[in-house]
């Protein structure tokens, strides 16, 4: 359980190494959109690159030629996937998800809180760590398609119109 074997230290340090150099170099050639986190499909892929080179690393199974094909293949697929979504809306809309207004000018909007099952507290955490000490600092709580919460403390200029309508007329400025 505590032990390796020459063999073993001489198969991780060497894939291991060759694995890490390959990773940066597909990396630098697919450019800086491959490891965005701008939303949930983002986060995936980032997940799936580091368990496909955590598996290069520690299986025996998997030779360091099948391992660096399983690492070109995510990121051509996010490559893809993002070629075609910046070019065709409607691909965009079925991948990715939209923001979602959830506190605007001191109203709390339950309905958008309850589909996105976001908490008070959560959105009260959210302020704190952007170290904001009450409420009546805040215009607007996003929900953002990463799933971070964004603060708003300024004036509410082109940025919201953007979440799809979903301000409450009864609340938009003007």
């Amino acid at each position: 359980m505590f032990s390796i074997t020459i063999e073993s230290f001489i198969r991780i340090t060497t894939v291991g190494f060759l694995a890490y150099i390959s990773l940066i170099i597909f990396l630098r050639i697919s450019g800086k959109r491959t490891l965005t986190k701008l939303n949930a499909f983002d986060l995936v892929i980032t997940v799936a690159l580091g368990s496909t080179l955590s598996t290069i690393l520690l299986s025996k199974d998997v030779s360091l030629l099948e391992g660096l094909t399983a690492l070109t293949l995510l990121i051509l697929m996010q490559f893809i996937m993002t070629f075609i979504a910046v070019r065709f809306e409607k691909f965009n809309k079925l991948i990715k998800s939209e923001p979602r207004l959830l506190y605007l000018r001191g109203e709390f909007l339950e309905r958008a809180m309850k589909k996105e099952r976001i908490s008070k507290n959560e959105i009260l955490q959210a302020v704190r760590n952007k170290g904001i000490g009450g409420l009546e600092e805040v215009k607007a709580v996003v929900l953002e398609t990463d799933g971070s919460l964004s603060i708003i403390k300024g004036e509410l200029e082109d940025t919201l119109p953007e979440l799809g309508g979903k301000m409450p007329t009864s609340k938009r400025s003007g």
